[in-house]
């Protein structure tokens, strides 16, 4: 008997929520991925609420989620064990539609929410795909400090005319996707989609989908892989400023611009060269 009590006392001290059962509820933070998806067919928003900590953080499971578009709760669902959640919608109109993702009626957790895009757009609408770091004037060299609430500080100075010239060039042509690597954010994708948006969003670029790519030995070239198998067939050309992504389009027989202009003998061969953004619009 003292055993099985001594083993419930450590289970409530070692539980991310034992303390929240005597202070009240737990501090968490939400956060939120985009997505893509068609008019009239059904959208997969993934969220994950986590604890805030001194020492660590750890999902947050069996929690209630609530997914508000234009303020009305559209769906529902409740976290695993990670603390992800997956919560299903369908999107009648096409555009840039701002969603929240918040903790529903919850004793053991306080309310929080979390904030993304949903990308809604005609599969026939062309799609340039740009890599977050040629927006960069100098890309960050560590992986972003988690500011006191948990979230990813924005790092990086945007190159001049970027934001400028994506916005000219979405405003009546292209649909904007911005693939960020969440390698450079410990392999989180719920942090690098976040903390590209609020970069972003900081530096006035043009609303889009953030698409933060899993580590592996090719990312680019599997997302793109896996857009073109799920229909985005006018995923064709990339803005990047690393060889890797320029040789993931041109493995593929898509076109691919590099901006700044790199060293010589690093563009790979059929790759565009751009010394600037005001020269992007020449290129395609």
């Amino acid at each position: 008997m003292f055993r099985l009590a001594r083993f419930f006392l450590l289970a409530i001290v070692f539980s991310p929520l034992g303390s929240a059962d005597a202070a009240g509820p737990a501090q968490a933070t939400l956060l939120v991925n985009d997505s893509l998806g068609s008019p009239n067919q059904t959208v997969i928003v993934e969220a994950r609420l986590m604890s805030q900590g001194p020492a660590f953080s750890a999902g947050l499971g069996g929690e209630p989620l609530e997914l508000l578009v234009y303020g009305k709760v559209v769906a529902t669902a409740v976290t695993g064990e990670d603390g992800t959640a997956r919560l299903p919608f369908m999107p009648k109109a096409q555009g840039i539609i701002p969603m929240q993702v918040r903790v529903g009626e919850s004793s053991r957790v306080a309310p929080a929410e979390g904030l993304g895009h949903l990308a809604i757009w005609e599969r026939r609408n062309p799609i340039l795909t740009v890599e977050l770091a040629a927006l960069m004037d100098a890309p960050p060299a560590k992986n972003p400090t988690a500011s006191a609430r948990g979230k990813a500080e924005p790092e990086g100075t945007p190159m001049p005319d970027a934001a400028d010239e994506l916005d000219k060039l979405t405003q009546f042509y292209y649909r904007v996707m911005y693939v960020v690597p969440a390698a450079s954010f410990g392999g989180d994708r719920f942090q690098a989609s976040e903390s590209s948006r609020q970069w972003l969003k900081l530096h006035k670029f043009p609303a889009g989908y953030v698409l933060a790519v899993p580590a592996g030995e090719q990312p680019f070239g599997a997302a793109i892989d896996a857009l073109h198998a799920d229909g985005w067939k006018t995923v064709k050309t990339g803005i990047g400023r690393t060889k890797s992504f320029a040789e993931a389009f041109l493995q593929r027989r898509l076109d691919a611009v590099l901006v700044p202009e790199p060293a010589k003998g690093e563009a790979p061969r059929k790759a565009k060269v751009a010394k600037e953004w005001k020269e992007i619009r020449k290129k395609l």
